[in-house]
């Protein structure tokens, strides 16, 4: 499923508008990665967004 296991981040949905203003639906899916983090001082594989991998939110475990 995409959804960040952190921040709770699910894809959203509107309108894709063309350029003669035809309107249809679209998604916008975060950038979901699977990795394996240290949650509770133990390496868990967990789905996290990019955004929190890159703000340090997420520790990776190596």
């Amino acid at each position: 499923m995409a959804k960040c296991e952190i921040c709770g981040k699910t894809p959203q949905s509107g309108m894709q508008i063309s350029h003669s203003h035809i309107r249809t639906k679209r998604k916008w899916r975060p950038n979901i990665q699977r990795v394996n983090a240290i949650i509770n001082g133990s390496p868990k594989r967990i789905n996290v967004c990019t955004r929190c991998l890159r703000s340090g939110k997420v520790k990776r475990a190596e």
